[in-house]
């Protein structure tokens, strides 16, 4: 005869608790299934004889011995978990030993739902668990999720993986983040670079993945190898952003076990206070020059993530914004480029930052030399077309009669100075500061001045990366009144945007414009625009989506304004209106 299937294992019966198979058992081979279950009840409910008296007025009020004995365990179970955690917060090898004690005994019970959360809390309390009970969590994913993140640490320890597959949805939420920043056509006052090094490291994900690697160095080198796998495979350098912010959150959190052995923490942190005070003086100038200039023989590859560190979006844009402040203050002083040291650090470190990919995708790992005709030719260079663009500004707020008096600049000034157009064709330090410095000429709203340096070719097409366009589609939206002019409309769109068009980010950067100042843009000018941003079957469906949409928006704009030219075309002085409205006749 074949014997009956056992119900699978809870663990009960290895720590000799009457379990589903007990009772099976004990119903098969009784003779009054009644009795036997009474049996039952009596031998494994709660042994306190002073309760069994309390058990039949339960009964009559309703309560189920099964409700009953549920709150019972819960209120235990909690305080046992209480106790457990209050031994775990002690040291010493007898906290250890009484803990591994108590695993050894609970263990078999963590299959139990009800249970479980005493046995996680013995495990969350043990510094260094068992393999044995690592591989069983593992194979059991219901057992594997209840699991808490420091145990799962002990887990991802040695299995890269699993560890891979818990971070890398957090990783893509992050760039997510990051792009939704860049192309939100709904908010202008929500602009990539407005949030502080300090907020921008509380971000949900930055922090999770903090807390996943707790102090392990171990889990924290896996997470800067998919950060560099990722970079290298996708060249987004968001992902050098959060290489950075996750460092700067263990800071915050002072894990010293990370960041006493990170060759990079230092520097981090150095640049981080900088960007915070936007600013950098001479005494961390020096720190910041000091760490370049100490890379000991042997340690270059610490040059890597240095680059990444400067790579990241926010770095190029503090040192840039830094060094257009630099040569503005030489202009005012008359001072010369290469006199400045700080200005020449910064330089360094953008030369640096700016090759951080193919430094890293080489693997040679050497610091890229600065062109010194970028200091010696190009920033006097551009520092001439500065003044051009300061004097011809200041040119344009005298009164007529001084005006026509004055040495004039001519309204069309001509576009920038050829050695300015070979040096951003060739450099990307060169391309750099001048996209930052049409950024500053936006800022002034100087027509004129964005496009003499937008008409240049950037080395590498730098001027189509997100975190620029995003900033410059910033600064033109409130210059709508402009866009009546054809030259900048011609500049802006034609000769600059129109040539980046095969780029996606682009075609969503220009309808984000298109959003705001499509009112003031000439119809014909506006029905080219929309002809050439209409979606290709390769463009995203949130390309689509934006762009059906401002189609519908352009078209409920016309119409309100035909509906309200028509209105003001009615003469209200018409003496028609006052001849009175003829009586109904009376019959």
């Amino acid at each position: 005869m074949t014997a009956p299937p056992k119900f699978p294992g809870t663990g009960l019966e290895e720590v000799n608790v009457p379990g589903q198979n007990y009772l099976r058992d004990a119903l098969t081979s009784c003779t009054d299934p009644l009795k036997a279950i009474e049996t039952f009840q009596l031998e494994n409910g709660i042994l306190l004889p002073s309760l069994r008296p309390m058990l039949p007025l339960l009964d009559l009020h309703g309560v189920r011995r099964l409700d009953f004995h549920t709150s019972v365990l819960e209120e235990l179970r909690d305080k046992l978990v209480t106790h457990i955690n209050e031994v775990g917060a002690k040291e010493g090898r007898e906290r250890d030993k009484k803990l591994k004690e108590l695993l050894v005994k609970s263990f078999p019970v963590v299959r139990v739902k009800a249970l479980r959360p005493v046995v996680m809390s013995i495990l969350r309390n043990i510094p260094q668990i068992d393999d044995k009970y690592l591989r069983i969590l593992v194979r059991d994913r219901e057992l594997y999720s209840d699991t808490d993140t420091e145990v799962k640490r002990q887990i991802w320890r040695d299995n890269q993986s699993l560890f891979g597959d818990e971070v890398s949805p957090l990783l893509s939420q992050y760039i997510r983040e990051k792009e939704h920043i860049l192309f939100d056509h709904t908010n202008l006052t929500n602009l990539f670079f407005s949030p502080s090094p300090k907020l921008r490291r509380q971000g949900e994900v930055v922090q999770k993945l903090a807390h996943m690697i707790g102090t392990s160095v171990k889990l924290y080198d896996m997470v800067l190898q998919f950060l560099r796998t990722l970079f290298l495979r996708t060249r987004n350098v968001h992902y050098c952003t959060l290489r950075a912010e996750l460092l700067m959150a263990l800071h915050d959190l002072e894990v010293q076990e990370i960041i006493s052995v990170d060759p990079c923490h230092k520097f981090t942190w150095c640049l981080d206070a900088c960007i915070r005070e936007k600013n950098v003086d001479i005494k961390r100038s020096r720190e910041l020059q000091g760490f370049l200039d100490n890379i000991k023989l042997g340690q270059e590859q610490v040059l890597g993530d240095l680059s990444m560190t400067l790579c990241d979006p926010y770095a190029i844009n503090f040192l840039a914004t830094s060094a257009i402040k630099i040569l503005q203050h030489l202009i005012n002083n008359e001072g010369l480029p290469r006199e400045n040291t700080i200005l020449i650090l910064l330089l360094r470190m953008l030369a640096l930052g700016l090759s951080a990919w193919l430094m890293i995708d080489s693997q040679d790992f050497k610091e890229p030399k600065l062109d010194s005709q970028v200091v010696t030719k190009f920033l006097p260079a551009l520092m001439s077309l500065m003044v051009d663009d300061q004097v011809r500004q200041l040119h344009s707020r005298l009164p007529p009669d001084e005006r026509e008096s004055a040495i004039t600049i001519i309204e069309h000034s001509g576009p920038a100075p050829d050695s300015v157009e070979a040096y951003i064709q060739e450099s990307s330090v060169a391309s750099i500061l001048a996209m930052y410095y049409t950024l500053h000429t936006a800022r002034h709203k100087d027509r004129i001045g964005i496009l003499r340096v937008l008409r240049a070719s950037c080395k590498d097409d730098r001027a189509y990366e997100d975190p620029f366009l995003h900033s410059l589609i910033a600064l033109l939206i409130p210059m709508g009144d402009e866009f009546v002019n054809e030259d900048f409309c011609t500049g802006l769109f034609d000769e600059f945007l129109f040539a980046g068009l095969s780029r996606d980010n682009v075609t969503r950067h220009m309808l984000k414009l298109l959003w705001y100042i499509h009112p003031r843009l000439p119809a014909v000018r506006l029905n080219t625009l929309m002809k050439a941003l209409q979606p290709t079957t390769q463009h995203n469906e949130s390309v689509h989506l934006l762009h059906s949409t401002l189609q519908s928006r352009i078209g409920t704009a016309i119409h309100e304004s035909t509906i309200h030219e028509t209105a003001m075309d009615i003469d209200y002085d018409s003496p028609l209106k006052s001849v009175p409205t003829p009586s109904r006749p009376s019959y």
